[in-house]
């Protein structure tokens, strides 16, 4: 296999892949349709019991439920009287991916997403009717901490408190449920803290690059585990007890993730509400409550950003929801560099700009080498192709011929294999870096390009790249081949096309790898050639 192959191989396998995942996402079939009970029948994103709980008594059915409008610096909120849902999250810091001009809406009913919390043997739920103070609050200056309040009273003397606390420069909201016990005996129970969700991926989710959408668990035995919405169909979530861990809903740049204290005994559960709708939460042992006394339950919801410094110090393994796959090991400590550069720089681009030039340095000497074997390949081409011509009816005297000619001009015909071999994981990393980090969300650059996470609105970088691609194309040796030779002039085209849907910031990466690689091969090349019309003087 000689590096022309090698190259071709590598980019149109990695190509294949992504266009698979975008298919297959595409072409997914629905899940079957669950018929639910007429005693339980849930309302849109809502079930109608408590999980492990017999249906519910009458006197808690719901009437009519009003929205609690919240309001800090970074999150607008609304919560339904009708359960204490978390219904809708607008996030103040991050624009909507189809229209700029809005803000990014996290929880919402586009989705069926929403966060919810109850009790279970026949207390408050989240289909039962609470009652608040106030209709709106807002997170007054000097002030870190906005509580909102809702109470329910159960049929035998049980007064439930739901609060909500929400927390200045912070995408942490507190749930906590509170039992007042006004019976005679002691009151046991479990409180309940799930996420609903359809399972669709969210809106501008990239085409051409499958994203996860899904829930995720993680415990300190079992480690991260992602389970996608379609192994919940089957029933294979990993329901468990555990003193530690957390659950959650990851989509592209976005995460709700399930807090529970440390310590605390918690059960995980996982169910498929109707057709295309999904829970995920936790369920944690509640008393007993003596008579005349109080307890609390309280579970913080983390609904934000994939903000990877953030979440490290907020919960142990929460950093694992942005996922740079195969090549972790890798992408890591790049994406630190990258860090390290945009503090310095103040712009992502140069960033990306400069960690490209770094990469491209470290790998120096490997790449000299592999444009080294390429320059002498193109010397000789004119040479294999009369030995094509003249052994083109014996394979072996061919292939002979060839490995002589070789031999005597001191080319290693897979000189320039082992280089690229070694350079193909940095490059899946780096581009699962810029894929997947939110730091580049909405991130601009200069001039038109207002976002690195989004396709050129111009097309001029994949343009620019499709053109140094081509000059790349005309600089390697000619395959002797007439049909790899084809293949080859027909790749930039195929690749500048399928870079329109890409990243912008995946595409200056590429850019200016190709310009750097241009130069480099060219440097190679006429030192090469220089030395060759020496030799023949």
């Amino acid at each position: 296999m000689d590096t022309q192959r090698l190259i071709l191989f590598f980019v149109f396998s990695f190509s294949l892949l992504l266009l698979w995942e975008a298919w297959q996402k595409e072409l997914r079939p629905a899940a079957p349709a669950v018929p639910a009970s007429p005693l339980s029948a849930p309302a849109p994103g809502a079930p109608a019991t408590a999980p492990g709980a017999s249906v519910v008594p009458a006197v808690n059915a719901p009437q009519s439920g009003q929205r609690v409008r919240v309001r800090t610096d970074t999150v607008v909120a609304y919560i339904d009287t009708q359960g204490g849902d978390l219904v809708y999250l607008e996030l103040l810091q991050h624009r909507d991916t189809i229209d700029g001009s809005k803000n990014l809406v996290l929880l919402g009913p586009e989705h069926h997403y929403a966060a919810q919390s109850g009790l279970t043997g026949g207390l408050p739920f989240h289909r039962t009717l609470f009652t608040t103070a106030e209709l709106e609050s807002t997170l007054v200056p000097g002030k870190d901490n906005l509580e909102v309040r809702l109470e329910a009273n159960a049929p035998d003397g049980v007064k439930v408190t739901k609060i909500l606390t929400f927390h200045r420069a912070s995408y942490q909201i507190d749930i906590t449920e509170e039992i007042r016990n006004g019976t005679a005996s002691p009151v046991s129970t479990f409180a309940y803290f799930q996420l609903t969700r359809d399972g669709k991926a969210p809106p501008g989710d990239p085409r051409m690059a499958q994203t996860y959408t899904g829930a995720a668990l993680y415990t300190e035995q079992d480690k991260f585990q992602k389970v996608p919405f379609s192994d919940i169909d089957k029933g294979k979530f990993p329901s468990k007890k555990s003193s530690d861990g957390w659950v959650a809903i990851i989509q592209h740049y976005f995460v709700a993730a399930l807090l529970p204290t440390d310590k605390v005994p918690r059960d995980f559960y996982a169910s498929r509400l109707s057709e295309d709708l999904y829970s995920v939460g936790v369920k944690i042992p509640v008393g007993p409550v003596a008579p005349g006394s109080t307890a609390r339950v309280t579970v913080p919801l983390y609904a934000g950003p994939q903000d990877q410094d953030h979440l490290k110090a907020l919960e142990p393994g929460l950093e694992l929801v942005v996922d740079y796959g195969l090549f972790s090991v890798i992408a890591k400590p790049l994406f630190w560099v990258l860090k390290l550069f945009h503090s310095w720089l103040g712009n992502w681009g140069l960033a990306i700009i400069l960690l490209t030039v770094v990469i491209k340095l470290i790998f120096f000497p490997l790449s000299a080498a592999s444009y080294r074997s390429m320059a002498k390949m193109k010397l000789v081409t004119p040479r294999l192709m009369k030995l094509r011509e003249q052994y083109a009816d014996d394979k072996a005297k061919l292939n002979q011929a060839m490995m002589d000619m070789y031999k005597t001009e001191k080319i290693n015909p897979l000189g320039g294999c082992l280089p690229i071999l070694v350079q193909i994981p940095v490059f899946i990393a780096l581009y699962w870096v810029l894929f997947e980090s939110v730091e580049l969300r909405n991130a601009p650059f200069y001039l038109w390009i207002k976002d690195l996470s989004a396709p050129d609105p111009w097309y001029v970088l994949p343009t620019l790249m499709m053109a140094s691609m081509i000059v790349q194309t005309k600089m390697n040796p000619t395959p002797p081949d007439p049909v790899q030779a084809k293949v080859m002039m027909i790749m930039p085209f195929v690749f500048g096309v399928m870079f329109y849907f890409f990243a912008s910031g995946l595409v200056l990466y590429w850019f200016v790898n190709n310009i750097l690689s241009i130069l480099q091969q060219w440097q190679i090349t006429r030192m090469i050639g220089g030395d060759k019309t020496s030799a023949k003087r």
